[in-house]
């Protein structure tokens, strides 16, 4: 449930930032998208890429248990397709109902996947012990010696700074992208940079002690949290302080989700990775950082 803790923690934050930023700078209706977007391709290339090579360079091949990679692939499948681009092509006079239904199938989608999670599939979310690993025997990180509940208050406190500055960070990135004629795209990926931070160093800890299952769950969690559990919070926040949300992906930048899927696929077929796979990931994601300034 550790890593579980962390991804509800960190989306938590996700949300309670763009809020903050939808209510004190002037009306940007992209804002929600671009964060998510960013997340998405930061966790997914950025992130799990790094994580792979980081792994890989110590030692060489690691596995995952297959069974949770299709699991979490046609998760982000659905619920990237619903919430991020059939959007797009929603009619105005029938966004207000989409949106409705939007938010019944991410919650209906994400409660299911963590029933399947945490109660009915576990064993498709760890892996075998294996040598150099940090595991006990049922593939699970040694217990800590303080109590669930010490780590659930020290980590809400260590969150809680990042929410009081997120008023001030709307500020400066205001400032910033004014001044320097930045592209608004780049406020989502700063503030999904922040968020991002500690489940970051929880998957490069992870894969350096070949617990590469452990930095898969952080990674793809974290994707499937972002939409699941963001989309339906930011819409119903823009409903009630009746400011509107745009959902839909530009063209390029759909064309980098796919491109992210089929390599997700691709690369985890087999329940293995090596370098060359997590630098195709990393490479994506220099990709989507070069398109952010295009």
């Amino acid at each position: 449930y550790g890593t579980l803790i962390l991804t509800l923690s960190v989306i938590g934050l996700e949300v309670l930032m763009i809020v903050t930023v939808m209510l004190t700078k002037s009306e940007n209706p992209e804002m929600a998208r671009d964060t998510m977007f960013g997340v998405l391709m930061i966790v997914v290339n950025g992130l799990f890429g790094g994580a792979i090579i980081f792994g890989a360079l110590r030692h060489r091949i690691q596995e995952v248990n297959f069974r949770s990679t299709e699991t979490y692939i046609g998760g982000i499948i659905v619920l990237v397709g619903v919430g991020l681009v059939l959007p797009g092509f929603v009619k105005a006079e029938h966004l207000l109902p989409f949106e409705a239904f939007l938010i019944g199938t991410c919650v209906a989608i994400y409660g299911l996947f963590l029933w399947i999670q945490t109660k009915e599939h576990r064993g498709f979310f760890v892996s075998a012990p294996v040598d150099g690993a940090d595991e006990d025997h049922d593939g699970h990180a040694h217990d800590s010696p303080f109590g669930v509940g010490y780590h659930v208050v020290f980590m809400i406190l260590t969150l809680v700074p990042l929410v009081i500055l997120a008023k001030q960070l709307s500020v400066v990135l205001d400032f910033g992208l004014e001044i320097f004629g930045l592209p608004d795209a780049l406020a989502g990926l700063v503030v999904a940079i922040l968020i991002l931070a500690p489940e970051g160093l929880a998957a490069f800890h992870a894969a350096r002690n070949n617990n590469l299952q452990r930095a898969l769950n952080i990674c793809l969690g974290s994707a499937l949290a972002t939409i699941g559990l963001t989309i339906p919070a930011v819409l119903i926040i823009g409903f009630i302080i009746g400011q509107d949300v745009t959902l839909g992906l530009a063209p390029v930048e759909i064309v980098l989700v796919a491109m992210s899927v089929m390599l997700l696929t691709i690369n985890l077929g087999k329940g293995e990775t090596n370098i060359m796979k997590g630098a195709l990931h990393l490479m994506l994601f220099i990709t989507y950082c070069v398109f952010v300034f295009i």
